[in-house]
């Protein structure tokens, strides 16, 4: 049995009621719940919130709501393990515990169905414990400037001479879904780790939505794909 868990709290400050602001015609959380129910890969949907409004929008696209979360799993500072467990535990109460989760995170107009069949494939094909999404940075992080009072300095003054193409590629979160057994989950392992299997995804359908600009530019970026 596989579940989806949305999160979606009612408190976001910096773009307020972000989750249900409407994108291009349409609450925001609503792309996540599609895109879940079009990978065809879940058994239930769940949305993990504390809000009533945002609990009714997410019902109104045939996701589940069999619980409103707590405040003090409601806040800033609580991670997303946490907020997973305890959706987790709230079904492992009703009698319903998956062999998978995904935390598929409610601000992800960009996420493809595939890219999450990938992850699950991913996950139970390999002896990971974890497979999210990552995107590569798309300059070398080792060439990194830092400010300083008396002007800049590099941040690894070492690589001063290395060639850009000499350097590793790296990656960063991109924060879109985390696939993850069920006991790793309820154990709130940390999802970062060797134990994890990365996927990756191209830069052009990643965007961070955590400000007025990144909404509009992802406003401009779904407006492009999608012409």
């Amino acid at each position: 049995m596989r579940v989806a868990i949305i999160p979606a709290r009612g408190g976001s400050k910096r773009i307020p009621r972000k989750n249900i602001k409407l994108f291009h015609g349409k609450p925001m959380i609503s792309y996540a719940i599609q895109t879940a129910h079009s990978s065809n890969l879940f058994d239930k949907i769940i949305v993990s919130t504390d809000d009533q409004e945002i609990a009714d929008i997410a019902r109104s696209y045939d996701a589940e709501v069999p619980f409103l979360r707590p405040n003090e799993l409601s806040d800033d500072y609580t991670g997303t393990t946490a907020v997973v467990a305890h959706a987790l535990e709230e079904l492992s109460s009703k009698g319903v515990l998956p062999d998978y989760a995904c935390c598929i995170y409610a601000t992800v107009p960009f996420l493809s169905p595939a890219s999450l069949v990938h992850g699950y494939e991913t996950l139970v094909h390999t002896d990971s414990e974890f497979s999210f999404s990552v995107t590569t940075f798309p300059y070398p992080i080792f060439r990194a400037l830092k400010k300083e009072e008396d002007g800049v300095a590099m941040v690894w003054p070492e690589f001063a001479s290395t060639r850009s193409q000499d350097l590793p590629e790296t990656y960063h979160d991109a924060g879109q879904f985390y696939w993850g057994k069920t006991e790793s989950w309820r154990e709130q392992k940390k999802i970062f780790a060797p134990y994890s299997a990365p996927i990756i995804l191209p830069r052009h359908l990643v965007q961070d939505i955590d400000t007025p600009e990144d909404w509009i530019r992802a406003e401009f970026m779904y407006k492009a794909l999608h012409s």
